[in-house]
């Protein structure tokens, strides 16, 4: 991922901020030699120059800092927007095979944080480096035309401040890691905690989990206070070079023979330079910052998605899987046919994690899959999704081969159910919006209904306005897991593929979650992950996934 550019925007900003900045410098030595001159109390005519001056810079450092604002913000937030896209279209074809071991939280925080603070870079490090550089020269130059020995102090000064940055940007990019790792340490054991706490508090291990909590937080604190102290010796390192610079520009400008008010606006511009440069340790800091996450965005979006892209011709569509009958909108769809015949598949390549499997799921038909834990139900559904390539055998809708079809074309058609549904901090509608973008709020209520939302949705005052996430409406398990299959009821797609979708409900809850999606799914397809026998009998027929393939169960019943 691109770390820096340099754009026109961007360019026009740090001329501006050099300007404002150069305004600054000026507005102290000017200043300065105004008070020195008026100490001295000539005729006020001859101070009206310098009042004008004061004035002037006085007012020009503001003003052009706002115009530097404006410019370079609307340039970040334009490049913000065009990253986040890129991104995320990068992102969606790695998920979930490529994303390993990391939670949906993480990887959400994570790829937001990151790709924050490698486009605020540009604002953070770029501008700041172009406003240095241009205030300084013009400092050197000008001081240099009053006294040369004084303006190549400052020349030496920029050159010293340029050598404390780069330090400054070694040691931060040392520490970074170190701190990233240890904050993530640090969410990832309280995420594990808020997560398990009634499992930790069953088992008496909440003192024990305290504790990694407590090592976690010492770690980070450890890392954090190594960071500062490099930060602390950068910014220590400036005030130094400034100080020095300031004693050998009064040396010079007390042998330099010029008037006491010149001497004055010598020995101020030192002091005035260096409070503008000390930016540049800011601007190190984030540069280390957003070198470290651009090298995290690339190692995961930099990898080969699990689904190729078909290449060569592709074959028609595969039948519309809108098509409902004349009895209204969500009373059913037609379902396709899957097919899968010697399939195999991994989530890491040269392993096998499903298979040998050979199986058949008719249109309409309710499956369930069962098995023990790693013999690959999960890589089921993700093969059947089209999340994940097989490496043998073929997976065939409605007789056309998936590898040879469009991704959008046979994805179109699955609606996902996992065993932890997102809920949007958003509105009702929003959250089913999202799977459903065409659908109106009729349809979008009677999905509800459908779910066994009927009686919670007409006891919500803002019906699909209510906000529910954060600082909203809160939700249980069981809402949240009819709000996950009102979803997909919405989106109107002919096979659901249900991960394990009651898995911490209570016993009736699930059942009664599991019957009320049966009940509405009319002519779709239902594969149904499961652990326990919970809705098993409400099934056409289970299947039980081995290291060895599927073995079919109980035999397909009338409904």
């Amino acid at each position: 991922m691109k770390l820096l550019h340099l754009s026109r925007g961007l360019v026009v900003a740090g001329l501006l901020g050099g300007v404002a900045t150069a305004s600054g410098i000026a507005l102290t030595t000017t200043s300065g030699w105004l008070i020195v001159r008026a100490d001295q109390r000539p005729q006020i005519m001859l101070l009206l120059t310098a009042i004008v001056a004061v004035r002037t810079f006085g007012l020009a450092r503001p003003v052009f800092r706002y115009w530097e604002r404006l410019r370079s913000h609307d340039a970040a937030l334009a490049d913000l927007a065009e990253a986040r896209t890129a991104t995320y279209a990068a992102l969606i074809p790695l998920t979930p095979a490529r994303l390993g071991r990391r939670g949906r939280t993480e990887v959400l925080t994570g790829v937001v944080d990151d790709l924050t603070d490698v486009v605020e870079a540009s604002v953070r490090v770029t501008v700041p480096a172009l406003t240095a550089l241009v205030a300084g020269v013009l400092a050197a130059a000008l001081t240099a035309l009053v006294d040369p020995r004084v303006g190549l102090v400052l020349a030496a000064m920029l050159l010293a401040v340029a050598g404390v940055a780069w330090l400054a940007d070694r040691l931060e990019s040392r520490a970074q890691t170190r701190v990233l790792d240890a904050r993530a340490e640090v969410s990832r054991v309280a995420e594990l905690i808020a997560t398990h706490a009634d499992e930790l508090r069953a088992v008496g291990g909440t003192e024990t989990a305290a504790g990694w909590l407590r090592e976690a937080h010492t770690e980070l604190r450890v890392s954090v206070a190594r960071q500062a102290w490099g930060r602390s010796l950068s910014a220590a390192a400036v005030l130094v070079i400034t100080g020095i610079a300031t004693l050998a520009a009064a040396g010079l400008a007390t042998t330099s023979g010029a008037s006491t008010p010149v001497q004055a606006l010598l020995v101020l511009a030192p002091v005035a330079t260096g409070e503008a440069l000390g930016v540049l340790t800011d601007a190190t800091r984030a540069l280390a910052r957003a070198r470290a996450c651009a090298a995290r965005l690339d190692e995961l979006l930099d990898q080969e998605p699990a689904v190729a892209t078909p290449q060569g011709p592709v074959p028609p569509a595969v039948q519309d899987p809108t098509v409902l009958p004349s009895s209204g909108a969500a009373q059913g769809v037609r379902a396709p046919r899957l097919e899968l015949r010697g399939l195999t598949a991994g989530w890491v390549p040269g392993r096998t994690d499903l298979g040998p499997v050979d199986l058949v799921v008719e249109p309409g038909e309710h499956l369930a899959v069962t098995g023990p834990n790693g013999a690959g139900k999960s890589t089921l559904l993700a093969v059947l999704a089209r999340h994940l390539d097989p490496t043998a055998g073929t997976y065939t809708v409605d007789d056309r081969d998936v590898t040879t079809t469009e991704l959008a074309d046979i994805r179109s058609h699955i609606a996902v159910v996992d065993d932890e549904p997102h809920v949007f901090a958003g509105t009702l509608r929003a959250n089913l919006v999202l799977a459903a973008p065409e659908a109106d709020d009729e349809a979008l209520v009677d999905s509800l209904r459908r779910a066994g939302l009927g009686t919670w949705l007409d006891a919500l005052p803002e019906g699909l306005d209510t906000r529910l996430g954060a600082d909203g409406r809160g939700i249980s398990g069981g809402e949240r897991a009819r709000l996950a299959i009102a979803r997909a009821i919405a989106s109107q797609r002919p096979v659901i593929l249900l991960d394990e979708p009651v898995a911490h409900l209570d016993h009736p809850t699930a059942d009664a979650v599991i019957a009320d999606l049966l009940q509405h799914a009319g002519g779709r397809s239902v594969i149904m992950v499961t652990h326990h026998g919970v809705g098993l009998d409400r099934l056409d027929r289970t299947v039980t996934i081995t290291r060895e393939g599927a073995h079919h169960g109980q035999e397909r019943v009338p409904r």
